[in-house]
């Protein structure tokens, strides 16, 4: 199974509003059966999920893109295929 690893830290302008709608985002990859594991850094910094279920890279890049982390430009998001033991 292919797992990608977003990485979401916040930017300086991060706005706390956005919050509300990136875990509706989340919950409806939940839904789909898309969304492995999420969570937040203890430190504040930002989170990261886990997206399975995916084709691929670009694929996990089309619904990354749609995150409102990233339509607002609240946080960087940077993807990684994710090699697990």
């Amino acid at each position: 199974m292919r797992l990608y690893l977003v990485m979401a830290l916040r930017r300086p302008s991060f706005d706390n509003a956005v919050i509300a709608p990136h875990k509706a985002f989340l919950d409806d990859l939940r839904g789909q059966g898309r969304l492995y594991v999420t969570g937040g850094f203890s430190d504040g910094s930002g989170g990261a999920y886990v997206l399975q279920n995916v084709a691929d890279l670009d694929e996990a890049k089309a619904i990354v893109a749609r995150d409102p982390l990233a339509v607002h430009n609240s946080s960087e998001l940077t993807i990684h295929e994710w090699n697990t033991r």
